[in-house]
């Protein structure tokens, strides 16, 4: 019941802001497809460039909607509002709030995924979405909101939220494999970035959209992620608690 809550919760939040949220899910990632995928008309791997990069910004916007959806709002309820003090005294386990706010962030990133799918549906290049790919925007929702559960644990202000983005979320988005490819890198750049988890997800989505499967690695290397997070944002949580 205390996952079915957080998720409702959620729900009210979308429905109230449905305008605004759909606008920032689109707008920036439309504006990268405007101007690198129709503006800048090349080829990648052979194929043309818009190819290689839907499925890049279709990761991009899953990480990007998951992660905004819970770092600034549980920053606002755990640093002002101390709603996570009231979780704390109420008879809600901790670990249904915890996994209640990480399914509602993938949801939510899952939402932006999907509505660059629609945008980009007109154009007739020839890719393929199919039920793997909605699995892998998931498991990428996930991890990015587990993510951001573990910095808002860490965030001393509002303010830190954004640093966060900027720091973390902001270099992901332009080197993880949504741009170009990381094989354009210099040797040991190229592999750090590599195992990162967009850069996983966007490989494995574009992989599946050009009819080739996708390496199951890369899922485990995103278990891998959201179990670490998991494990760091559950001690987070029951630390506070038992001050």
């Amino acid at each position: 019941m205390g996952i079915l809550a957080v998720l409702w919760e959620k729900w009210r939040e979308f429905r109230r802001d449905f305008y605004k949220i759909t606008l920032a899910a689109v707008i920036t990632p439309l504006m990268y497809l405007i101007v690198f995928g129709l503006g800048i008309q090349t080829t990648s791997h052979g194929e043309p460039y818009l190819n290689f990069l839907i499925p890049g910004i279709v990761s991009l916007s899953t990480m990007t909607g998951s992660f905004s959806a819970v770092a600034q709002n549980m920053s606002v309820q755990r640093l002002y509002e101390k709603a996570l003090d009231q979780v704390m005294v109420s008879p809600t386990p901790l670990w249904q709030f915890i996994l209640g706010q990480v399914i509602g962030g993938s949801l939510r990133g899952m939402y932006s995924g999907g509505m660059i799918l629609l945008l980009t549906l007109p154009i007739r290049t020839g890719l393929i979405f199919n039920g793997w790919s909605v699995l892998i925007m998931f498991l990428n929702g996930t991890v990015f909101a587990t993510l951001a559960l573990v910095l808002s644990f860490l965030a001393k202000s509002y303010t830190d939220a954004p640093r966060y983005t900027a720091y973390i979320i902001t270099p992901m988005s332009f080197l993880c494999n949504t741009f170009f490819s990381t094989e354009q890198m210099p040797m040991g750049i190229r592999q750090v970035v590599a195992a990162l988890p967009l850069s996983q997800t966007s490989d494995m989505i574009r992989s599946i959209s050009a009819g080739l499967g996708f390496n199951s690695r890369g899922i485990v290397i995103l278990l891998l992620y959201l179990a670490a997070f998991s494990l760091i944002s559950v001690v987070f949580i029951y630390k506070k608690k038992n001050l």
